[in-house]
């Protein structure tokens, strides 16, 4: 074997460049794997999950919920409450700015919160009894209310689908249209020149970001920004990006396949978690303002079909520790929840019969299906495959999950682009109450996706919202939750928990409902 002499060592060390010192060296951008496109940039004017975890970058909230569901000022200092709960004043803290520079102030918060509240189920219910908004000064904003409403902090500080709080001029843009333009007051700076829907998205370290002194705890307290960029690698494959966890080129996926958690486990330098416990409610939702699911009959013969194993086991694989059945518009963990398999009993005979008595005329089902999302698209193909053997006219339209987003906002019929069925899951935390649940409110067009009528639902969410004790709840709750599903407002399909996976270097991540950017560093 060769040696080099002295000299020779001493002429590579002189031209080889010197290590720089450990303090010196800089932080490597965090690579992370999203859960799917990140198509559409405003989480206001939609609920899609991956912009929500977007918009946690960007914005910040005026409260926010903890690990025990109790709301916490984040962007307030504090709060009063007036007048026998009829006048409520909101402080904001010193110091807030945007990622413009301007400051953060009453007016924009205010602004911010009708816009939510047009699009917020939760929302909506505050804007029935706020009479007035005002900005007492630049940090100062007070809310007089017809009527004492003791969930106000839970509105504007639940923690999916949250009230994000924009500048003025972004905030005041028309509900139904989407903002473009992203500048929030949040830990990280959005880089639009970077954005490619479809391949990337970036974000750096807001240095103006002022963080609350308390220890994180999920969405309340200090958002330290450990990182100063973030990059976000958008891998469509479940394949390509375990490949890219597993040799490093990725530091984390978010929501990895079912399929391949065996194999991520056994990979070196990987660590998975749950971190999300709560789970999530894998769901249908009918389209009931046109044919054929405007008939409650038909979309009760779908109901009487599902066999929600057959959903779990194709979207979540066949490990059962990490999926339940949840017969309820209630998912399964949350205080309402009741089994009602005399509903779903899982029964193709039965639902042939009901079509057949309900006077099914051969209607097209159009199932508009993400092909690019794996806890989703096998959720259609399963329902495809059910009410084609229940002797529905089925049409599975797959697409990416960015065009399912789009088109589910479309009411026109069948025929002219329109949808009759989708599906999506949520935290089970969003439909845990009438409060903050869509899928079991009556509004007809003025509610979410699919547009279920009913007035007797929203008079039971009203007896909610004013019972005077707990089993008046309850007994509201209850009375709502068999309605809904009687009425097939929504076809629950099981509740499941995630694990995520990260490289073994990446420590501090945070559990609740997103995959919080704050707090995690490397170790």
């Amino acid at each position: 074997m060769a040696t080099l002499s002295r000299r020779t060592l001493l002429q590579v060390a002189a031209t080889a460049p010197l290590a720089a010192p450990a303090i010196a060296q800089p932080v490597k951008p965090l690579r992370f794997v999203p859960q799917a496109n990140l198509t559409s940039l405003d989480p206001i004017w939609t609920t899609a999950t991956v912009t929500q975890n977007h918009g946690y970058y960007v914005f910040d909230t005026l409260y926010s919920l903890d690990s025990q569901n109790v709301p916490r000022p984040q962007m307030a200092e504090g709060h009063e409450v007036l007048d026998d709960g009829k006048r409520v004043r909101i402080t904001l803290r010193q110091g807030l700015k945007f990622h413009d520079g301007s400051p953060v102030r009453a007016q924009d918060c205010i602004t911010s919160l009708k816009r939510f509240c047009v699009r917020d189920t939760f929302g909506q219910l505050v804007a029935a009894v706020v009479q007035d908004w005002k900005a007492v000064d630049d940090r100062t904003m007070e809310l007089r209310l017809a009527r004492p409403f003791p969930l106000l902090f839970a509105a504007i500080g639940k923690t999916e689908n949250p009230a994000f709080i924009m500048p003025e001029r972004l905030a005041s843009t028309d509900p139904m249209k989407a903002v473009t333009e992203m500048v929030g007051s949040g830990p990280y700076r959005f880089i639009a020149a970077e954005y490619n829907s479809g391949s990337r998205a970036a974000y750096e370290k807001f240095d103006g970001y002022v963080p609350r002194t308390e220890a994180p705890d999920m969405a309340t307290g200090a958002k330290i920004a450990n990182f100063q960029r973030i990059d976000w690698q958008i891998i469509p494959d479940p394949a390509t990006a375990a490949a890219a966890l597993v040799n490093g080129e990725v530091d984390w996926w978010e929501r990895p396949l079912s399929d391949l958690q065996p194999m991520l486990a056994k990979a070196a330098g990987v660590k998975r978690e749950v971190l999300d416990k709560a789970g999530r409610l894998s769901l249908a939702r009918l389209n009931c303002l046109q044919p054929p699911f405007n008939d409650v009959k038909l979309r009760q013969a779908v109901l009487a079909a599902v066999v929600q194993e057959d959903y779990m086991r194709a979207s979540q694989g066949d490990d059962t520790s990490m999926w339940k059945l949840s017969r309820s518009i209630w998912p399964a963990g949350t205080p309402y929840f009741q089994d009602h398999k005399d509903l779903m009993p899982g029964d193709l005979k039965r639902a042939q019969a009901m079509l057949k008595e309900a006077g099914y005329a051969n209607q097209k089902v159009a199932i508009i299906n993400p092909s690019d999302f794996p806890d989703i698209g096998p959720l259609g193909q399963v329902t495809a495959d059910t009410l084609k053997r229940i002797g529905m006219n089925v049409d599975l339209q797959e697409m990416d999950w960015g065009s399912v987003i789009q088109r589910r906002g479309s009411r026109e019929p069948v025929e002219k682009g329109g949808w009759s069925i989708f599906h999506t899951t949520g935290g089970t935390g969003t439909y845990g109450s009438p409060a903050i649940s869509p899928l079991c409110r009556g509004q007809g067009e003025a509610g979410w996706f699919g547009w279920w009528k009913n007035d007797e639902a929203e008079a039971l969410t009203q007896q909610w919202l004013t019972a005077p004790d707990e089993a008046g709840q309850k007994k509201a709750a209850f009375a709502l939750g068999r309605l809904a599903l009687e009425q097939v407002a929504t076809v629950p399909l099981g509740v499941f928990t995630l694990r995520t996976a990260y490289r073994a270097d990446l420590t501090g991540l945070l559990p609740g409902v997103a995959p919080y950017p704050w707090n995690a560093r490397r170790s």
